[in-house]
């Protein structure tokens, strides 16, 4: 299987400030490892949009897959009880 290219919105730079700097080490791993498995064990559609989920600890971690252009777009990260609200 080819390797996905991983890209950020601007936005989760801000998302990345109030996490601990061990959790964002954590939550970097666990991004890095989508590049060979975009749709690991454990992640999950999200209904309303074309977008995945993985748990990292207490944070969830937002994503779009661009199949076609091999492409990963991590949309939001943030703690669980309020990530998806601002989607």
């Amino acid at each position: 299987m080819a390797n996905f290219e991983i890209r950020f919105r601007k936005s989760v730079a801000k998302d990345f400030r109030s996490i601990p700097n061990t959790d964002v080490k954590r939550i970097l791993k666990r991004i890095e490892g989508l590049r060979d498995n975009p749709r690991p064990v454990g992640c999950e559609k999200l209904s309303a949009q074309e977008r995945y989920r993985i748990r990292q600890g207490v944070y969830r971690i937002i994503y779009e897959i661009q199949d076609q252009a091999l492409v990963i777009v991590v949309v939001k990260i943030g703690h669980r009880r309020g990530v998806y609200r601002q989607l």
